[in-house]
């Protein structure tokens, strides 16, 4: 764990906005890498002045962007396939393909700016998207809308983490209450109120899965 903090660490303070790209692109894709060790040390570098948010915030969306259709793109030359030859060993048959594809045709959108807010999911939405053969614009728009909010989320929550904490902190100490099991009082305290914003995050897509819903037997009793 350490040497993989070191490495991430590392490239963003080496290639700075590039490196970001890099980090999310892979974060996005099948690689568990925890977005919050790539943003939030780099809005926390925004605070100390030797980056700007507006470029923080848009290497990162553009980095997870291009993850998400790394694996749209596999899912879209391969899924089928896949799931015809060997769904049948993982308890997914024709139909299930055929249900996705459906649920995707009328609510890939919103599940796509859905997806990219909620861990776990965030980092697979692209597959059933893929499969689905969602339309590549709406995907990208849609990947883009929620990847932004996300990502301005986190680079935003390590700004004031600077102005909370001062300029005495390292990005290493940050970036380490994510990973690894030993952890400081401070580090445990970060990682809190993470939680705690992403408890947020989640009631607001609940809300927004709530309201969807109403509209679309709105406008299907119309």
């Amino acid at each position: 764990m350490a040497s993989i903090l070191h490495f991430i660490v590392n490239t963003i303070d080496t290639l700075g906005y590039i490196g970001i790209f890099i980090l999310m692109a892979i974060e996005s894709s099948f690689i568990p890498l925890p977005s919050e060790v790539v943003m939030i040390p780099a809005g926390y570098l925004v605070y100390q002045g030797r980056m700007d948010m507006s470029l923080v915030i848009l290497a990162g969306t553009l980095g997870s962007l291009a993850g998400a259709l790394i694996n749209y793109y596999i899912a879209l030359k391969f899924g089928r396939l896949i799931v015809l030859k060997y769904g049948k060993y993982f308890l997914m048959k024709e139909s299930t393909l055929l249900k996705t594809e459906n649920f995707f045709k009328k609510h890939g959108p919103i599940s796509t700016f859905i997806g990219r807010l909620l861990p776990l999911i965030r980092h697979y939405i692209s597959l059933p998207a893929g499969l689905a053969r969602m339309s590549l614009w709406k995907f990208c728009l849609y990947t883009l809308l929620g990847a932004l909010v996300w990502v301005a989320v986190l680079s935003y929550f390590g700004f004031y983490l600077g102005s909370s904490l001062g300029d005495t902190q390292s990005i290493n100490e940050i970036a380490g209450a994510f990973m690894g099991s030993s952890k400081d009082s401070l580090q445990l305290d970060i990682k809190s109120q993470v939680k705690n914003i992403m408890l947020v995050i989640i009631a607001a897509v609940i809300v927004i899965g709530i309201v969807y819903s109403i509209i679309s037997k709105f406008k299907k009793s119309k």
